[in-house]
């Protein structure tokens, strides 16, 4: 292993690389980098279990770098340990178009970024998700097979985001051991020091969540190795407090909130170099302190072996390996045919919330690696199921996750479930507080990470309980997210599909955002097309040509249906669009939809805003749905009073069509 002195030139790599790229681009934070790169070099040389020749290892340590806004550190790492996509040319193209080395961290965009950060916070809670399921996975395949670490890198911003006291205080309860965050105390924000914000005790916060809490010296790799070695023996989650200068080596601007997000300069450069002993010219690293790295990024292929080894002599390794893979999609279309046959048979009315638990039930078997849970509203979201046992600290091999009323927390661990591998998320809560949780269901769709989000009580519909928790604005603003699949099905038949289609799509997360009420089945016969996979089609046709298409979502087709058999008894034929996904409609090609649309005048009936629809409606065209917030009154009260009827839709008919 290499010396003290050998050491801090490995450390002194990470910051000129990180000052020399952000100088290049004129653009990013080099404070963050050059004050971590002691605690990063002491945690890659003596305790991270990696092999940079095998990123997707499934046993590899995870590292989250929560401050994702230092991420000249995780490709300054990457690069000096030889993972093979992260050239130095990469790091002279940092924040350039098409580059791998992005502003902040992005998942995908190059091998050993195990998530997205950047939005603070949401790294620490993806790592506890990481966490969670690790130790599920240990439970379930044994320890020769799972047996590692989740380290997460955070700074103030992440300890001052509310999620991160959300995700915190789960990891705390769950004991989740296998978890440290390495915590860069530099006392610096962007408008100067910390004390003009905050006065937390990191300390005791975290021991009241149930942390060992530890500190050291940032700038003494020994200590930090010690602190960490420490973590990993105790049972409970670990902060480690790394008293760091923020810009460690420039010598007018370390320690200052000047050197957290934007380039040293030339000339305070020149004097970092000196002050390190770093002559050396830009992005260049002498061969013997490279060599020392790529020794660190190869030292685990050893162990990588050795697990090999386990692996192919373990009972458990087929299951193992079908959970990594997550492709269980035969099996569960399997399952839902059989459910969706059985509902042709003997229609059933239902809440989509109880039909969704009813196709839980059903996908839970076909899929084992399902793994879902709730924000204290199990029974109202429907979500668990008899086949269901609980993961917490007596059960970590539970595939059901009581959250809390920590909504975003829950968001964000899914998020780390999805991204470790082995498990397939879902958690519910009302769709209203989609608002708790959108900062994470954007990343999910950034990520191309499949998520589901199980989202009830999705309208006015809810009744009494009154506009704070009545979804309008909600279905347009999720339909707004690129990459997000937002069902609202219409009944049993469409929610069954809804799952089907959800589990299906590898690398899109999906909101079903389902009733409260009970809703008659309109779908029967032949159940073998899944029809939820194109977004929306002819749910209910005319016998004669069409006049009128009534375009509908959810709990509104049945008012689309009541009104279509009104406007039969007045000769006016109209057809009857179901829409259980507007994001899948508009992914078919313009002949399906057209043929699906019609030229006829349409009306689109949903208990929720115009906006998403416009796409769809033309300028004679009609909407009857929301304009505004909803009310405390029933059902039926609160439909009539905001015009959202079958009588409404007759009437809007006529007039279309000047009758």
């Amino acid at each position: 292993m290499p010396n003290s002195s050998q050491r801090q030139m490995m450390a002194n790599a990470i910051r000129a690389l990180a000052m020399d790229a952000v100088q290049a681009a004129n653009s990013g934070h080099p404070g963050m980098p050059m004050g971590m790169a002691d605690v990063a070099t002491a945690l890659f040389c003596d305790h991270l279990k990696f092999d940079s020749s095998s990123p997707d290892w499934p046993d590899r340590d995870r590292f989250v770098l929560s401050a994702g806004h230092g991420s000249m550190l995780i490709y300054a790492l990457l690069y000096l340990t030889g993972y093979d996509d992260m050239t130095i040319d990469q790091l002279r193209n940092f924040r350039q178009l098409g580059a791998r080395t992005a502003g902040h961290p992005e998942f995908g965009h190059a091998k050993g970024i195990e998530t997205t950060t950047g939005p603070l916070g949401q790294g620490i809670a993806n790592a506890v998700g990481m966490a969670m399921v690790e130790r599920h996975m240990a439970t379930r395949y044994g320890d020769d097979l799972v047996d590692h670490h989740t380290y997460a890198l955070a700074g103030d911003g992440c300890l001052m985001e509310g999620v991160s006291h959300e995700a915190a205080s789960m990891a705390g309860h769950m004991k989740l051991g296998r978890l440290i965050v390495l915590f860069d105390d530099n006392s610096i924000s962007i408008d100067g020091s910390t004390d003009l914000s905050t006065s937390d005790n990191t300390t005791a916060r975290f021991e009241a969540y149930g942390w060992q809490v530890l500190g050291c010296d940032g700038h003494d790799m020994n200590a930090v190795s010690a602190a960490i070695t420490a973590a990993k023996t105790d049972p409970r989650p670990s902060m480690i407090c790394c008293k760091t200068v923020i810009g460690f080596g420039a010598p007018n601007k370390q320690g200052t909130s000047s050197a957290h997000g934007a380039p040293l300069g030339d000339a305070e450069i020149a004097l970092v170099r000196d002050t390190l002993n770093w002559p050396h010219q830009t992005f260049k690293i002498p061969s013997k302190i490279l060599g020392a790295w790529r020794a660190v990024g190869a030292k685990g292929a050893a162990e990588r072996e050795a697990w090999q080894d386990r692996y192919s002599k373990s009972q458990n390794a087929q299951a193992f390996t079908a959970a990594i893979n997550n492709d269980f999609d035969q099996p569960v279309a399997s399952a839902i045919l059989a459910w969706k046959e059985q509902l042709a048979r003997k229609p059933q009315k239902l809440a989509t919330r109880v039909a969704s638990q009813k196709a839980i039930e059903v996908v839970l078997p076909a899929c084992p690696t399902l793994f879902g849970g709730s924000a204290d509203l199990t029974g109202s979201n429907n979500t668990r199921v008899a086949d269901h046992s609980i993961f917490g600290q007596t059960n970590y091999g539970g595939n059901y996750v009581h959250y809390g009323v920590r909504e975003h927390g829950m968001a964000a661990a899914m998020n780390g479930i999805a991204l470790h591998g082995g498990a397939v998320p879902y958690g519910g809560t009302f769709l209203v507080f989609t608002d708790y949780c959108r900062p994470s269901i954007r990343l999910s769709a950034l990520m191309e990470q499949r998520v589901i989000y199980v989202m009830t009580h999705d309208s006015i519909g809810l009744g009494e309980d009154g506009p704070t928790h009545q979804p309008v604005e909600h279905l347009a603003a999720l339909r707004a997210i690129p990459n997000l699949f937002v069902f609202r099905p219409g009944d049993a038949v469409e929610t069954a599909e809804a799952w089907q289609t959800a589990l299906e799509a590898k690398s899109t997360p999906s909101v079903l955002a389902l009733s409260r009420q009970g809703l008659e089945q309109f779908r029967s016969g032949d159940m073998r097309e899944n029809k939820t996979a194109k977004g929306a089609y002819l749910a209910a046709d005319c016998d004669r040509d069409r006049q009128i298409t009534l375009i509908a979502s959810g709990s509104e087709i049945g008012i689309a249906m009541t009104a279509q058999t009104m406007l039969a008894d007045a000769g006016i034929s109209a057809a009857v669009v179901s829409v259980p996904c507007l994001d899948l409609f508009f992914l078919q090609e313009a002949s399906y939809r057209m043929n699906v649309l019609g030229t006829a005048p349409r009306i689109i009936i949903e208990a929720g805003l115009q906006q998403c629809w416009d796409r769809l409606l033309r300028d004679d065209d009609v909407f009857i749905g929301m304009s505004g917030f909803g009310a405390s009154a029933p059902i039926d009260d609160l439909y009539n009073h905001f015009g959202i009827t079958a009588d409404a839709v007759v009437v809007a008919a006529k007039n279309q069509l000047g009758c």
